[in-house]
């Protein structure tokens, strides 16, 4: 079943006198979500007893948490010392998701640097390879790594090339993030044949398992020629991409990712525009 949910609290949990995450969880059911990724973007600073308890009251909601492990992973980096701290955010990560009860770890790959773009590929892979060696030597291989697609040149994340690297191994399946695609696209992602194209590159290469399981992050961003500049929430009228024809994809091919909305401030009321969206097809 597909499913919907924010990153994030919404400024209406918030606004509805809620303070503490450990909250969101009831708040999201009440809503009629049923995702919440964690952010561990700037460092991992939460408390394994703190997630555990939240783990239990996403449980007790029926809430399925993914976490966002820091920000600072760089696979690219051709300094092993790099690319070991960046195993070790994700084997951190993992423990708390681990914690929260939850199966989706999302990561950034890494940058270019000042490397050529085929170079830093080829060091990349390097530092998957010794992740997955990682992950597989500390008995952590029934969680999925999630690589995101990026939204500037200088990050490795084009949709092709995060699917490609998800044919490495079984426990690797792509965070699709349609916001950052639209902006490397600069803004042509707009028709369902546009849409068809990414969703058929991953048919092919990962097959039908890993596109049903899709991980997807959704949310209008503002762009430049240089790439993304900011998040947006649904109600922006100058940039995309729009829903309505991923919806339609989404359904036409019967796929059930996760998708998860990162609208600035509007999180999980714009979640749930995008699961009325897809439920009124």
């Amino acid at each position: 079943m597909i499913k919907f949910g924010p990153s994030g609290n919404d400024e209406k949990f918030y606004a509805d006198g809620f303070s503490k995450t450990l909250d969101s969880f009831a708040w999201l059911k009440n809503m009629g979500l049923e995702l919440f990724e964690y952010s561990l973007g700037n460092g991992i600073t939460l408390k394994l007893e703190t997630a555990e308890k939240m783990g239990i009251e996403a449980v007790k909601n029926d809430i399925e948490v993914s976490v966002h492990a820091p920000y600072f992973i760089n696979f690219a980096n051709p300094s092993l010392e790099s690319r070991q701290k960046s195993i070790n955010y994700v084997l951190n990560s993992l423990k708390i998701l681990n914690a929260f009860k939850g199966k989706k770890c999302v990561i950034h790959s890494g940058s270019v640097l000042k490397q050529e773009r085929n170079v830093a590929l080829d060091v990349l892979y390097k530092g998957y390879d010794a992740l997955l060696e990682e992950i597989y030597k500390n008995n952590l291989n029934n969680f999925y790594i999630c690589p995101e697609t990026m939204g500037k040149y200088t990050q490795i994340g084009s949709y092709e090339e995060i699917i490609d690297l998800c044919t490495l191994d079984k426990c690797l399946i792509p965070t699709l993030d349609f916001g950052h695609i639209n902006c490397v696209l600069q803004g042509s992602l707009k028709t369902e044949d546009d849409y068809r194209k990414i969703i058929d590159y991953s048919l092919n290469k990962l097959g039908k398992f890993k596109t049903d399981n899709l991980h997807i992050h959704f949310s209008k961003i503002e762009y430049s020629k240089s790439g993304e500049i900011k998040h947006l929430d649904l109600s922006d009228e100058t940039y995309g991409p729009k829903f309505e024809p991923l919806a339609r994809v989404l359904k036409e091919y019967n796929l059930n990712p996760t998708v998860i909305c990162e609208s600035k401030g509007k999180m999980a009321t714009d979640a749930l525009i995008l699961k009325n969206i897809y439920k009124n097809l």
